[in-house]
């Protein structure tokens, strides 16, 4: 390694003269400007080009961002190697300076010399801001030298820090999990899922873990969960069906389902005169892609007196009492409603079935029973679901199957999703920023799944919508207080979209692979960082260690849809690839190929032993890395070895969803830090015009 070291040295003043020669007839350029050069190649998507350029800076100046920058790339470019060669390069001309030592450490992890790596962790100064983080990396370097004693005290120490504690909680359970000692590795998975429950991998071993100690229940309300975000996972399903002839309690009581028993009382919308509003159809029940799920029976409970018309000549087909139970039924490729007293009534194409309450200032309401929620997600349940307005139930012919539909007037509707889409516990001018955005999506939207007979589904892939059981009177009020209010962009309402947390900074349209927009582009919500100086290697620190944003409030949300961490097998992810793309063989390595200035990555290179795989766009990227999905693609990812033998891949990300558009949790920061909804709004949107029925056309200000 010294001779190494010496090597790499003097190539540092031999290529100075070269350099310098070669720019005779040319101005000098500064050091800043190279580096800055250097760095427009990288979010050029030209890495390689970015990282000789770095190398040839550090050579000539010594510059230490360049050194920082090149080791950065390095291991992005799956080349451990290169990267402890530069690192430690560094490290002898900056000996004293913390991200040099803390990058050359990690240089050495994710190539496998642990002794090394654990050599330079302990040269770090103490900073209890960073404790965290750094007992985790000792702990990686224990666990590669078999020291699982030490190894598991610094995790200990790492979970109390808080840094990172579901990273934390994992590594430690896996070792309790070596030793049998399932109590402990149960306790310790629990906390990583319970810090974040998109941790689909932490679940499983926490099932496990559980099964094992015989509680059989508990255990398959963990994997049914994983279920329902990897249907296909071969260990999984094998387990559910493991498990099933144990069971103590009914499945359906296990794995929860809301059941309705009575009617809420509802008060009807009433828009004012200068508001404009109109009907639409939701589709409920979907699947994750928004198209419909199959059924044959639609069974639901009108709350008041109804009637029940054919849905394309309007004719009466039946009528009903309040609280009546009716169930549609498909039988045979054929559909019929059947009423309480066992009447068939016939239908070819849809009915509509509208209650009518006869009280001024009391809304009605139709339970639909068994309805999906949160298709493909880990938190996906079937529920008894209420809803204003009509219900439409639409014969699919061609997909044989039964489409409930929700027909309800836009602002109702946008009722039962402000508190599906956002915690009612979050400032007013957040709730009130969202009511304007998911209004303005709604509209911009109509007619998106109109090839199934609705506008709108009722899952993430339009906007979740849950209907009256997720109505609540801060919600509410957020709507109704922003009646009518949209925004606009050339006279037309734009591409409204949100993600849940940003991580710091949003993306846009184009960075995600979506088709360019002038109205979406990057805005940061960073208070102590400046984007003007961004280099590659500041995605290590800001991802590493969560830096002040305004999508870091805390208030009501999980910080782990600020900063999170995922430990995804070899095995798993290589099974992962093999049935959603193809069998590449063991995987390799992970290698971005094209991350944009907010840090998300948006082409990815799978390598294996066989062939390799790349993933373009975001959300192709958070579904094939990983069981279920990651919640961004705003990650660093390293290498985990043993015995020299890739084992598994820890993901450091940020943000949760595409990150495109509004932040929520930022708008929730900003709420609380005093800025109206208008002002947050024209922070995300700043092209966008503010349209008011109460002033017809003005800027966001």
């Amino acid at each position: 390694m010294k001779r190494l070291l010496s090597a790499f040295l003097c190539c540092l003043v031999l290529a100075a003269p070269v350099c310098r020669a070669h720019a005779k007839d040319a101005p000098a350029k500064t050091e800043q400007q190279r580096l800055e050069e250097a760095g427009e190649l990288y979010f050029s998507y030209k890495p390689e080009e970015a990282l000789e350029a770095y190398i040839e800076l550090s050579k000539d100046t010594k510059n230490r961002q360049a050194f920082l920058n090149a080791a950065f790339i390095a291991m992005e470019r799956n080349n451990p190697k290169q990267a402890v060669d530069i690192a430690a390069a560094a490290y002898r001309i900056y000996p004293q300076d913390r991200e040099i030592i803390e990058m050359t450490a990690e240089a050495y992890l994710a190539d496998g010399q642990y002794r090394s790596a654990e050599k330079f962790l302990s040269l770090l100064p103490e900073d209890p801001d960073r404790a965290g983080f750094f007992h985790i990396n000792l702990a990686r370097a224990q666990m590669g030298l078999k020291e699982k004693k030490l190894a598991k005290y610094n995790l200990k120490m790492a979970a109390r820090a808080g840094t990172h504690p579901a990273l934390a909680n994992y590594l430690l359970g896996l070792l309790y999990e070596e030793e049998k000692d399932y109590k402990n590795a149960a306790d310790v998975f629990q906390k990583a899922t319970v810090y974040d429950h998109q941790f689909i991998e932490a679940k499983k071993h926490y099932a496990h873990a559980l099964e094992k100690l015989g509680n059989y229940n508990e255990a398959y309300r963990q994997y049914r969960m994983i279920y329902s975000s990897d249907k296909s996972s071969k260990e999984v399903n094998q387990a559910l069906e493991r498990l099933r002839p144990r069971l103590s309690r009914p499945e359906k009581e296990i794995t929860g389902g809301k059941e309705i028993i009575k009617h809420t009382f509802v008060k009807p919308l009433v828009p004012p005169a200068d508001v404009k509003t109109r009907e639409i159809k939701v589709g409920i029940g979907m699947r994750q892609n928004g198209r419909p799920s199959a059924r044959s029976t639609v069974h639901f409970i009108p709350s008041h007196a109804f009637k029940i018309t054919d849905g394309q000549s309007g004719a009466v087909l039946a009528r009903g009492k309040a609280k009546e139970s009716w169930v549609a039924v498909l039988q045979n490729g054929r559909a019929h409603l059947l009423s309480p007293a066992g009447k068939k009534i016939a239908f070819t194409k849809s009915v509509i079935v509208t209650p009518s309450s006869q009280t001024e200032g009391e809304g009605h309401t139709i339970i639909v029973k068994n309805v999906m929620s949160g298709a493909g997600m880990t938190w996906a349940s079937v529920d008894d679901k209420e809803y204003r307005g009509k219900l439409q139930i639409t014969h699919d012919a061609k997909r044989n199957t039964l489409i409930p539909v929700n027909i309800v007037n836009i602002e109702e509707y946008l009722q039962g999703v402000i508190a599906s889409e956002m915690p009612t516990k979050f400032p007013m001018n957040a709730l009130r920023a969202q009511a304007v955005l998911a209004r303005t999506y709604a509209l911009k939207h109509l007619g998106k799944h109109k090839a199934y007979g609705y506008d709108v589904c009722d899952t993430q892939n339009c906007q979740v919508y849950g209907g009256v059981n997720s109505e609540s009177e801060r919600g509410n009020a957020a709507v109704e207080s922003t009646m009518g209010e949209t925004l606009e962009y050339k006279n037309k309402p734009i591409e409204s979209v949100f993600s849940a947390n940003c991580g710091g900074v949003t993306q846009s349209a184009k960075e995600a692979g979506w088709t360019e927009t002038p109205y979406l582009n990057p805005v940061s919500d960073y208070k102590d960082f400046d984007f003007n100086g961004l280099q590659p290697y500041h995605f290590k620190e800001l991802l590493q260690y969560p830096h002040d944003a305004y999508s870091r409030y805390d208030k009501h949300v999980s910080l782990a849809a600020y900063r999170w961490t995922r430990v995804v097998d070899e095995e798993d992810l290589r099974q992962v690839i093999k049935r959603q793309k193809k069998d590449i063989g063991k995987i390799t390595a992970l290698i971005p190929l094209r991350r944009g200035r907010s840090g998300y990555v948006s082409r990815l290179l799978v390598k294996g032993t066989k062939g390799s795989v790349t993933l373009n766009k975001e959300n192709v990227i958070r579904n094939n890395l990983s069981l279920g999905m990651l919640r961004s693609s705003y990650f660093i990812v390293e290498p985990n070895y043993e015995n020299r033998e890739l084992k598994y891949f820890v993901f450091y990300g940020g943000g949760w969803g595409h990150g495109v558009g509004f932040c929520q949790t930022g708008a929730a920061g900003r709420a609380d830090a005093g800025q109206d909804y208008k002002t947050i709004l024209n922070h995300y949107f700043p092209l966008a015009d503010f349209k008011s029925p109460a002033a017809p056309k003005a800027a966001v200000k």
